[in-house]
Parts: structure tokens; sequence; C-alpha cells
């Protein structure tokens, strides 16, 4: 078992060493060595520290240190690495978080140098104005780090187009673990003698460099670079005199084994102006790979698979499903991307392509082709999830990562997959596949047992046969991963003996003494030592709610997580705001998601639910549940929170915001009594901070303001509508529309009045209890959830329609209060009777149109309606009444219920407000109709804009002349 005890080296001296000689950030505490302890892998190595260095000046003291304490460096970027390639019991450095400069980009030679550390995704951003790009586009690009993308020689979609990083790399400036630094590239024999003759470091470097090649010139010709995807080992054919001696690409693929990056500098292409995709339906995998060579015949940018069981069991809303929907109607694709100076040569190259292969567009259905833009990038962002929706089974199983980046050459794929498939059967596993068809390149998770010592011996000598059929057909291990603890130890079944021996001469020319990262391709760890998931073990946790879509176990939900870091995106994605303004992996879904696990596995963090380092962990969290709908496994981090909240504080003094916030139905149950003397009070210079300081509020907020009227006073005065054709539907007064903004529900009525339904209020109180699950007051929210059904027992049984008016208490009524009550069959019953509002005008009112009038807004999705509910009913809505909403990256407004009003979250709650939000209402001015159906966004557009935003049904309501 990997512990902290087993870690290797004087932690205590390298670590003061590391903090008086650089000026790095150097990590030993329980939560940073927990973040740090796994990737995307199946293993778990816990540091000694962790640095995250400013400059090459930290990287060659801390190499200094580790040679002179004999503790191993692992070099990380994103931590998205599916081998275990970035984990060490050692110092990982960590490139992301400083050194990750973009130094240069010259748009005539088509280069741009870059730190180890820059995110793929941001130096394309900084590229596209150029129209230039750097080819690799793996599917993490989004948040990878070149750094690492050099380490595994990435290669990603269009690698069929302009090849893996290798050939994207014109130089590289590194620095040996002796401390010495090279610019490495092309070199010509005169220069290699020249660097052979220095009597220094490099010059052994470079003298058994040229000896290696020259001794072994028929072995690197015949067995290595055979084909564009053979990425397992290290790159030696790259030596050759015949590929100029390329010490740089040589490098690159080597893990961290050999040398640290200081700088890259890239080759970049220009991609057409235009791309069209033809995608190409096919019964099954194995016929989708039998027609990739004629495919390729016609020089697409890209062919990749992807099968619709990718898409079992995850929910599709919105874009994605119309996207899903326009594809053939087979059970798998191959996406084949053509280009064009124009859309309409794109278009015709793709039509094209189809007609050459004998499945001409529109002759059966199974080809289609796709040039709008938005829609192809939907139909990739799927393709781009692959990793994460292959992470569970159609039977809801976990599936892992090991075996699942073998390639071959792409006209042995077919046999190659049907012989896979056999030994899948034989084994008993099963797994989605997808992957670079166009490369021969095939990805698949398998539902393998990993938490049990039998299940992982089974497991290994599954790797094993697996490698055999890899090689029979002259295949690699690793197609674009890297080889890491996942597969180093399976590569002699690919090599022959004497590539393993030029393997080990290889990394021992760089790195002599074995500092960089021990254990990896050469003298590998074992492939079934140091599985995570077996350290965990079966232990269950009793918890507070059920987790049925994972059987009812924490430890399962928690392990939902395989650490593909999509949450590690910085911006236009809803997932994760609070890690888009701290930048802090502990502050992302992946992170806490991480700490929850060495939580359970119970040795970096020993205090279990008395957590102090997952407390801090999740304080940033804003219970926004993007991460339940973005991130590919669905984790659900705010229920994890509610849940740790309530075990955390179980029998103990909670902060006093929970009792104020986690309580505000109560109390605005009692404000409502005399609205004007508590308005007075808490709006009041003196007794207003004085307010806030007691409930433990950041005092630059401003509190809400209780109605003079609440919504079921005013309801009283209502003359009801005598006859409905449509029925009576019940409107939800939840205590943000109830207590605080009644004239939301008095539009709400009058619009649904208007639509031909009869509008009743519940016949007592009624909450869903949703302060006190966004608090952990788990018992005060069943007690809640329990009252409000005995007052909703009527229209429950005469199956009436509940409405919601605020997102955050619908999406509660329907996904909530049955994991809160699983074994309540009148909360099952009033999840399914919950609708929002704009899905009854538009899903269940035929004939009915809103009042029509041409107009734009900007309009704020509620976090929860975006993650549970969806808003394809409400941008239907929209459409219908004339509403052109403002394009707007998805995000959550900062607020977020009570996050935003505790003390210490105010920078951050404006921080996110800042992603998205604010300026998209100042860009669009001071008249701007602005639409929130969260009672938080509208607080947060009043507070940070000094705007009112209002509801869709007061904007539909006042078109019809009716209050609110």
């Amino acid at each position: 078992m990997a512990s902290r005890m087993d870690t290797v080296g004087a932690s205590a001296d390298v670590v003061a060493r590391l903090r008086r000689s650089t000026a790095a950030d150097v990590l030993d505490d329980p939560a940073s060595l927990a973040l740090y302890s796994a990737d995307a892998s199946n293993y778990r190595h816990v540091p000694t520290a962790v640095v995250l260095p400013r400059g090459e000046d930290d990287v060659a003291a801390t190499l200094a240190a580790c040679r002179d304490h004999a503790v191993p460096l692992t070099m990380r970027g994103a931590g998205t690495s599916i081998a275990g390639n970035c984990l060490g019991a050692g110092i990982v450095m960590d490139t992301f978080r400083y050194f990750d400069a973009i130094e240069d980009i010259d748009t005539a030679a088509a280069t741009a140098v870059v730190r180890p550390g820059v995110v793929g995704g941001r130096l394309r951003e900084a590229l596209a104005p150029s129209g230039l790009a750097f080819a690799p586009d793996p599917s993490t690009i989004s948040r990878c780090t070149v750094g690492g993308m050099i380490g595994n020689n990435s290669c990603g979609s269009h690698s069929v187009a302009w090849g893996k990083t290798s050939e994207n790399i014109r130089a590289l400036e590194v620095m040996l673990a002796d401390g010495t630094r090279l610019d490495l590239g092309p070199t010509t024999a005169e220069q290699m003698a020249a660097a052979a003759a220095r009597d220094d470091a490099a010059g052994r470097l470079y003298r058994g460099l040229d000896a290696l090649t020259t001794e072994n010139l028929a072995v690197l010709r015949t067995e290595l670079g055979r084909f564009p995807r053979q990425v397992s080992g290290y790159g030696l054919h790259e030596l050759l005199p015949d590929n100029h001696r390329n010490l740089a690409r040589a490098l690159v693929g080597s893990e961290g084994t050999c040398a640290v990056v200081l700088s890259a500098t890239l080759d970049l292409v220009r991609p057409p102006a235009h791309r069209a995709l033809l995608v190409l339906g096919f019964d099954g995998d194995v016929a989708s790979a039998r027609a990739v060579p004629a495919i390729l015949e016609h020089s697409p940018l890209t062919v990749e698979s992807m099968g619709r069981k990718l898409f079992a069991g995850v929910r599709l809303h919105g874009a994605r499903a119309t996207a899903a929907d326009a594809l053939p109607d087979t059970s798998d694709w191959l996406l084949v991307e053509t280009g064009g100076a124009t859309a309409q040569e794109a278009r015709a190259a793709a039509e094209a392509l189809a007609r050459g292969i004998g499945m001409p567009v529109g002759s059966d259905g199974r080809a289609v082709v796709l040039t709008d833009l938005a829609q192809q990038k939907v139909v990739w962002s799927l393709r781009a999830d692959g990793s994460g929706l292959a992470a569970r089974t159609v039977d809801g199983d976990a599936a892992y990562p090991g075996f699942e980046d073998a390639a071959v050459p792409p006209e042995h794929l077919a046999d190659y997959l049907t012989d896979f498939r056999g030994l899948l059967g034989e084994y008993g596993l099963s797994g989605v596949s997808y992957g670079h068809y166009g490369e021969g390149c095939l990805h698949i998770r398998l539902d393998a047992d990993l938490s049990t010592a039998p299940g992982v011996d089974r497991y290994r000598a599954f790797l094993f046969d697996a490698a055999d059929i890899v090689a029979r057909y002259g295949g690699s291990i690793s197609g674009e991963h890297g080889d890491g603890q996942a597969r180093s130890e399976l590569l002699p079944r690919a090599y022959s003996p004497q590539v393993i021996s030029l393997f080990e001469r290889f990394k021992g020319l760089w790195d002599p003494d074995g500092l960089l990262n021990p254990g990896i391709l050469v003298h590998p760890k074992k492939v079934d030592d140091d599985v995570r998931w077996l350290e965990l073990g079966v232990r269950e946790w009793d918890t507070a709610y059920s987790y049925p879509d994972d059987r009812g176990s924490f430890r399962q939900a928690v392990s939902r997580c395989l650490g593909i870091g999509k949450c590690r995106v910085e911006h236009g994605v809803a997932m994760c705001p609070s890690y888009q303004v701290t930048r802090d992996e502990k502050h992302s879904t992946r992170g806490r998601a991480r700490l929850l696990f060495e939580m359970l596995q119970g040795d970096v963090i020993d205090e279990g639910w008395r957590s102090q380092e997952v407390l801090g962990a999740l304080d940033l969290c804003l219970s926004c549940k993007a991460c339940k709908s973005d991130c590919p496994v669905n984790v659900d981090m705010a229920t994890y929170k509610s849940e740790f909240l309530y075990q955390h504080y179980r029998g103990r003094l909670r902060p006093r915001v929970h009792y104020a916030l986690g309580r505000l139905p109560q109390w605005a149950r009692l404000a409502s009594r005399a609205p004007r003397v508590v308005n007075a009070l808490s709006g009041g210079r003196l007794t207003g901070a004085a307010a806030k300081r007691v409930a433990g509020i950041d005092v630059r907020r401003d509190l809400p303001r209780f109605a003079p009227r609440t919504l079921r006073r005013q309801w009283r005065d209502r003359a009801p509508v005598p006859v409905a054709a449509r029925g009576t539907v019940v409107l939800w007064p939840d205590t943000f529309t109830n207590h605080l903004d009644p004239g939301v529900g008095m539009a709400a009525a009058a619009v649904l009045e208007d639509a031909g339904y009869r509008v009743e209020l519940p016949g007592g109180p009624v909450c869903c209890g949703l302060t006190a699950l966004s608090t952990g007051q788990l018992p005060l929210a069943r007690k809640t959830v329990r009252k409000s059904l005995d007052v909703l027992a009527p229209y429950l049984a005469a199956g009436n329609p509940v409405i919601g008016l605020e997102p955050s208490c619908t999406a509660a009524l329907r996904s909530e209060i049955t994991r809160l009550l699983p074994e309540d069959d009148r909360a099952r019953a009033l999840s399914g009777l919950v609708r929002t509002f704009a899905e009854q005008l538009v899903d269940h009112t035929p004939g009915w149109e809103p009042p029509a009038e041409p107009q734009d807004a900007v309009v704020q999705t509620h976090c929860h309606q975006y993650a549970e509910l969806g808003d394809d009913a409400d941008r239907a809505l929209m459409r219908r009444a004339g509403i052109q909403q403002t394009e707007m990256s998805p995000g959550c407004c900062g607020l977020a219920g009570n996050f935003g009003f505790e003390n210490g979250h105010y920078e951050v709650s404006m921080a996110v407000a800042e992603q998205n939000l604010l300026p998209a209402i100042r860009a669009a001015g001071a008249d701007a109709l602005v639409i929130a159906d969260g009672f938080s966004c509208r607080t947060q557009a009043r507070d940070g804009a000094d705007v009112r935003a209002r509801h869709l049904a007061q904007v539909l309501a006042e078109r019809l002349g009716a209050a609110g």
C-alpha cells in the first residue's frame, strides 16, 4: 500500500532546503499531498512535497535539492495523465501555476515559444487571431499543459493531418538532473561530433547517444517508428541520421524520465478556413474500423470513432440532445472532417469522400454532413468527453483506464478489434470503445474489479494477454497517453529484448542516477501495484443521502471522479466557478473529490468527517451543481458537500451563518409579522452591520428586504378564476417568492390564468428544505419536506402539476427530495409532478401563445436549472415571445444562495459574477432587459450592476397588462 510512511528520502530536510533555496511554493500539508497523490489513472502515490516553480532558477534549485537528498523528482502539468505518468513518492513539480508563459509568437515563421505549464487551450486562444494553431488537440486540450503533451507525445483528433506532438516540436530547452542546460533540436553530424567532443556532462551524453545510434541502426529502423501511433517506449528512431538526429523529438514522449523541459519552440500549422463534418453511420465498431483504410485514401483531416453506447444513461439536453438527434440512426459513427477555403468547398470535399467510399450523403441516412459551426462544436464536445462518458458502463458500473490506449496500423484495426472483443469475453469484461480510428488508436475503459485483490490479479493477467494481441498486429501498447505505470511493465510484450535494453541505455545516458520519474518506461513499477481503488477497499460509510445512482454507496459516489479534470477549464464553461477564479486545485471539483477520497482512505487525511482539510476545500464550493451536468462522470459535489457538512457538524455547534441563512424560511415567517420593522433594523447603518456580524454575513452585502405583504396574503385578495379550461395547477410559494419577491408569484399566476389554468396555492406553508440542504442540516430538511408533503396530499392525489418559480427550489423538488426521503412514495409523486413555469406553458399548453414583442435580453440561467432542469423550455418560450437572448457563456452568478452572503466569500462571489453575468449586463447598457428567474441571480445583478433583473413570468405578465 502506498502511504505517507512509504515516501522516499528525508522529507523534512529536503522541504526545508527547498523553502530556503527557491522562490517556489513548497507544499507539504496533508491537503496538498492528498491532491497530488493521484492523476486520472488507477494509481496512488503520496508525494513527499509539491513544488510550484516560478521560473528556471526554481527548477535548478529543486533539482539540486533532490540530488543532494537522493529524493526523486516527478514532473506534473494538469494531472490529466491516464497511465500514472505524473505520480511519485518524492518531489512532484507542478509547472501549471506559475511557469506558464507564452514567451513569443512569430506568425511569419509560424512558431511559438512557451513554458511547459501553459495550457493548450490558452495557447490556442492566443494563436487564434493569426489563424495559426498548435496542431495536437487531445480531448483534454482545454486544461492539459504543453509540458504534459510533450511528456506523453500527445496526439488528439487531427494527428491524421498534422501529426503528434513530436512532429510539431522545433526545439526544446531542457535541464538535466545534474543541472546541465541543453538546447535540443535537429543535429547535423558536425554538430553531434562537436558536442560529443566536450569534456562535460553534455559531451558524455552526446557521445553516448551517438554510439547508441551508430551501433544499432538496423534495429532502430525496423522496430521503431513503423507507424504514426507507435508511441510506447522512447522515440529512439528520431536519433537516426534519416531523421536529422533530432534530440528534441527523441525526448518527446519520455514522460519526464530524462530531463526537465524549460521551454519549447513549437511549429504551428494553419488549419483550413472552413471545415465540414461528415458523420458516417455503421452497425458496430468493427464495421466502422473496416471502412477506415478507404477513407484515408481521401486525405481527411480526422477520422474519429464514437458509439451510441457512449451516451447510455447520460441525460442530454439542449444543444447536445439536438446534435445527437442529428447523427445517423446507427450504433456507431465515424466523424470525418474535411476542409476548404470556403464552406462550400469543405462540404463538397465531404460529399465527394462519402461518394468515394460508397456511402453517398442522403442515400440511406447513414451519411450526414454538418456545416453549422455550433453544431460541429457540440458533436466534437461529445467526442471529447469520451474518456469520462466511457467511465460508466451501460449498466452503470464503474469502468477504469489501464488498457485504453493501444494502437495498431489502421489496416489491421478491424481484425484487432475482433480479437480484442473476444479476449474481453474470455475475461468477462465489457466497455464502451471510441478512439482515433484514422490512426488505429482504440480507447476503451473496462468494468474490471479493482477493489479486491483477486480482481486486481485477474486484471493483471488480462493486461498481459491484451498486450500480446497488440503485438500480434504490430501495434503499440500506448497510442498517445504514454506508458506510465499502467503499461511500462508490458513493453517487453511488444519489443524485443534488444530494444528494451536500448531503452534502459537511453534513460541511463540522460539520468544516470535515476532521479527523474523512476519506475516509468524502464525498470518499471508493476502494473498492479499502488492501485488506489484497492487501497480504498470496500468499506461503506453510513450516510444521510441515499445515493441511488451509486447503489447507495458514498464510496462509489466519491469514486466517480477519475481525475479527468474537465473542472479545471478556466472560462467559458459553467464548471467549476470557484476554480475559475482561484486556479487552485483544491477548489476544483476534482480536488474536492480527491480530498473526500483520501478522507475515506484514511491515510493522509485521517480525521474522517471531522477533517479540516476537506472542510476548507468545500468552503468555496458554491453548490452550483454544474459538475452534476458538465462533469462527464456526473460528480455531484453539492450533494457531497451537504453530506459532509451534516456529518462534520453532527452533534456540534455550527457556524452562525448556518443558523441565520440555513434556517431562512423560519426567520422569514417571523419577519412577515412585522416586515417594515425588520427591514428598518436590517437596513440601518449600525443595526444592520451588527445584525450581519452576529449572523456571520459579510458586511458589504445588503440584506434582502422582506415584502410588506407576502404572496400568500396578497393571494387572499385575488379573485380566483371560476372556470379553467385546462384544469388546476399548484403554484409553489417558495420562501424567496413568498416573502421577498411576491410579484413573481402574482405575475406567474396571471400568465398561467391567461393560458387557461386555475392557479392555487397549497393550503398551508410549504418548503423544499433548500437552505437546510445547502448548509447540511439534513434532519431539518427531512422534517420540512415531510410537512410539505402532508400539506400537498390532496394535490398529489389529484395529480395536479406543481409549478416552481425559483429554479433552485424546483430542482430540489425534482431531484433532491427523493434522495433525501427514498422510502417516501409521496416524494417520488411530487418529483414527477413538478414543472418549471416555462415547461408548463411550452410542453403542456397546446394552442396558447405568449404575448410577442421583439426584444433583446441578457438572460442568466440559474445554475441549478442549467444542471438539473435544463432550459430548453425557457428558450422556446422566449423565442415565441420574441425575446432574443444575448449570447453568454453558461455559469453561476456567484451569489449562489447563502454562499455569497457568508463571511469570507464576498471576493470569490463577485469574481465569479465578473466571469460572465456582470460584463454581459454592462455591455448591454443601462436600459437593457435582464431576465433572471433565480432570486440570487437577481440580487447579484442588483448588487453588482445596479440593475433590476426580472423573472420571465414578470416580463410576460407586464406584456399582458397584469401586475408583477
